[in-house]
């Protein structure tokens, strides 16, 4: 006759052998009588439920459960205290705070109390893994039974010690955004909350001096007091939000400058340097942008209607590399304009004169096309899907 091990679901040792008899009851009734146990389904060592007895072989470990669900026995060391029976109320559950936990976070072994894991952020998704309940957490566990989190070990560190004492300590050589986006992951608010503030106060802040938009009043002073013809230099000023509509804007060099959401609805900026110039938002319907250098320039969002392009005597628009992401240029004359490489994504350029353009590499994804003039534009490698 077969004899076999017979253990309790989830535990190693104090295992008992008993011979396996003829029947699965009569090999149930006796392993419930030895283990002083009301069992009612077996395991086998990977998992599998026996529900035949012939299946047995001689000398196996079999485990009996109540009813719950598998526990694989090598959680025993790093999880007794949370193995519970998930038909168990919740009075019943109560386990020792202080429990030790080992963890494997990204192949790093950290040792750790759950009240340590569970104290400080109650409500986490950190404390959760580890708090006793109906059904408790189990997550896989390397050969030391320490439990396997696939997070960075580098910004685990500080989480962990501050969940220990309460203090945020980053050393020198650790970016606090890769310690906030774990916290954000474990839903650590508290800490969510202090490495932000920490974050704003390291990020650069700009030179001494006043950066505040210039006005219109202020810029018109400053126009009338330099000649037409010469190059006036506004590089870097900031203009966010100004209103400088129907303004003689020729040869104004704003290269870097912030014009964004900017009013220039029928401004004359013939020869200007936009380059790198920030106009995301900016109104700009019916502009003169003649000649215009915008090399790698921010037009993201803004509305170019009606705008001209087309110097009468040949000087070409250079607005290579240019960001124009749902820009509004409908029915305006860009012949011959220098678009390489540019960015025009979901652009409308309904109506509007392109003939001779340079487009090579251009974006036109989702761009609208409808009723522009492409006669002898330069297409070569534009992507130009759902155009």
């Amino acid at each position: 006759m077969k004899r076999v091990i017979v253990q309790k679901n989830g535990t190693t040792g104090n295992g008992k052998l008993i011979f396996l008899g003829d029947s699965l009851d009569m090999f149930l009734h006796e392993a419930n009588r030895v283990l002083n146990m009301p069992g009612t389904t077996v395991y086998t060592a990977k998992g599998g439920v026996v529900e035949d007895i012939r299946v047995i072989r001689d000398d196996e470990v079999l485990y009996i459960s109540e009813g719950e669900a598998f526990v694989d026995p090598k959680y025993a060391v790093a999880m007794r205290p949370l193995i519970t029976k998930c038909n168990t109320d919740e009075a019943s559950m109560s386990v020792d705070q202080n429990d030790w936990v080992a963890l494997n976070v990204g192949g790093k072994r950290f040792t750790t109390t759950r009240s340590t894991l569970i104290g400080r952020e109650p409500s986490s998704m950190l404390a959760r893994m580890f708090t006793g309940n109906k059904y408790p957490w189990c997550s896989a566990v390397d050969s030391e039974a320490a439990f396997l989190i696939d997070r960075s070990p580098r910004y685990f560190e500080p989480i962990l010690n501050y969940l220990r004492h309460g203090q945020l300590i980053i050393d020198a050589d650790i970016s606090p955004k890769g310690i906030l986006e774990e916290a954000k992951f474990f839903g650590l608010q508290s800490l969510i909350q202090k490495l932000e503030k920490i974050i704003k106060e390291r990020e650069p802040k700009p030179p001494p001096g006043d950066h505040t938009p210039i006005t219109r009043r202020e810029f018109v002073k400053i126009l009338l007091m330099c000649p037409s013809r010469s190059e006036l230099r506004c590089q870097g000023v900031n203009f966010c939000g100004a209103d400088l509509t129907r303004l003689d804007l020729r040869f104004v060099n704003f290269k870097l400058a912030n014009l964004s959401g900017a009013n220039l609805s029928g401004a004359d900026m013939s020869f200007c340097s936009l380059e790198r110039a920030n106009l995301a938002g900016a109104i700009m319907d019916g502009a003169n942008l003649q000649g215009v250098k915008m090399v790698l320039a921010n037009l993201e969002g803004a509305s170019l209607r009606g705008c001209n392009f087309e110097d009468p005597c040949g000087a070409k628009t250079n607005m290579e590399g240019v960001n124009m992401k749902g820009v509004d240029l409908e029915s305006s004359q860009m012949t011959g304009v220098n678009l390489r490489v540019a960015t025009l994504k979901n652009a409308n350029l309904h109506n509007c004169n392109l003939r001779g353009a340079v487009l090579a590499g251009t974006d036109l994804e989702n761009c609208i096309l409808s009723g522009c003039d492409l006669q002898d534009a330069n297409l070569r490698g534009a992507n130009v899907k759902n155009a």
